[in-house]
């Protein structure tokens, strides 16, 4: 099953069902289940600050403080339904291909180092 790999707390937001959509600067033809992956630097301070502005705009609780995000390994999955030129979620960057996202799950940690672009698992 093919891997991507995300910023850890943005990983976290996939596989718990809050983001449902991922931004990248290049289309994708994949479609199906993937595996979650969170890169292997922490989580900055400015990340931090705008993953707690999410969470409060969002509605989210029980979020992980800004040392307990898992990283460097897989730590969910996640079904790509379709890539979009745009969306209308709230997630969306504009100028950017939306990977619109469905049905995470998060799964028993897999340390692991990561890569660019989608990977083999």
């Amino acid at each position: 099953m093919k891997a991507l790999t995300l910023r850890p707390h943005w990983a976290w937001m996939v596989v718990n069902g809050f983001k449902d959509v991922e931004n990248r600067s290049w289309p994708t033809k994949e479609r199906g289940r993937i595996w979650i992956h969170a890169s292997s630097s922490n989580v900055t301070k400015a990340e931090y600050e705008e993953f707690l502005g999410r969470c409060r705009r969002h509605r989210i609780e029980n979020y992980p403080e800004r040392d307990e995000f898992q990283i460097r390994g897989i730590v969910g999955s996640v079904e790509i339904v379709k890539c979009a030129e745009t969306s209308s979620s709230p997630w969306y960057v504009p100028g950017n291909y939306a990977y619109v996202l469905n049905n995470g799950r998060k799964t028993r940690f897999r340390s692991m180092p990561g890569r660019l672009k989608f990977f083999e698992v």
